[in-house]
């Protein structure tokens, strides 16, 4: 990567020694001749990161997911720093951050580009997804009937709580909190994860990258509530599908050159990674 000449900051100031954190390291950008701008709004306005040549965010992964959609809408590395929780997407924990920040200013990083998912309902607006759609009822009881299509082929209709439906990178969120499948970020797949489905049978399921998903309510007298990446964006009555494919766009996501995504999974889920041989 080229060097960077302009960098913008998104700093969740709820999160302890994010606003110090982001101090150093607009210091150390100022420092080094890159043009620099802050927001503490953790959903950054339309064209925040037009003309950057990438994005610090300092927060949590949810502080990530509300900036994730403008990052991809134009294009611009997203340097995730962790102050949050498990941080699955924001892989630089502050030490990391402060040792490589030298580094990452003179595009000294890979880019990994995650898949993201396009969600419609009926003929209203497509929202973008990072992580997950999830189906659910609108109201917070209730069993849904959801009808699910495969490029027009009927997969099955459940009898259940709601979906999950996943991008590799969104996996190790509500998807593996449901029971579903840990998808290294690489694979082109999207998972569908059944909430509390009443039949034994019902697992996850697999989908090819290209797929295009449908999704009916059968359920007489309820409205599906549909949130992206976390968000209730959009509401579905009896008589509009939910439609789910992967999006053209990419999420550009900054990473050190020896990034190892099984590494990050070990740390997290506090894997034990081995055992010692006896002799």
């Amino acid at each position: 990567m080229p060097p960077l000449r302009s960098i913008a900051f998104v700093v969740n100031a709820d999160k302890t020694g994010a606003s110090g954190l982001a101090r150093e390291l607009l210091a150390a950008a100022r420092q080094a001749g890159v043009r620099v701008k802050l927001t503490s709004r953790t959903r950054v306005p339309q064209g925040y990161l037009r003309g950057s040549d990438a994005c610090c965010v300092i927060g949590g992964d949810g502080t990530l997911l509300g900036v994730a959609r403008e990052a991809a809408r134009w294009g611009v590395p997203i340097i995730g720093v962790n102050r949050g929780g498990l941080g699955f997407l924001t892989t630089f924990s502050a030490d990391e951050a402060r040792v490589h920040f030298a580094d990452i200013l003179r595009g000294r990083f890979r880019v990994d580009n995650r898949a993201m998912l396009a969600c419609t309902v009926g003929r209203g607006p497509q929202e973008l997804a990072l992580n997950d759609v999830l189906i659910k009822a609108e109201s917070s009881t209730g069993l849904l009937r959801l009808e699910v299509f495969a490029d027009g082929e009927l997969v099955t209709d459940y009898l259940c709580d709601g979906l999950i439906f996943s991008t590799p990178t969104g996996s190790t969120a509500y998807n593996l909190s449901a029971g579903g499948p840990i998808i290294h970020p690489a694979a082109k797949a999207i998972a569908m994860t059944p909430i509390c489905p009443h039949t034994l049978s019902n697992r996850s399921v697999i989908f090819r990258e290209n797929v295009c998903l449908r999704v009916h309510n059968r359920t007489p007298g309820a409205r599906l509530l549909v949130a992206v990446d976390g968000q209730p964006h959009l509401a579905a009555r009896l008589d509009l599908p939910v439609r789910i494919s992967v999006s053209d766009r990419r999420l550009p996501l900054a990473q050190t050159v020896d990034y190892s995504h099984f590494a990050v999974v070990r740390a997290k889920l506090k894997w034990s990674g081995g055992f010692s041989e006896k002799r």
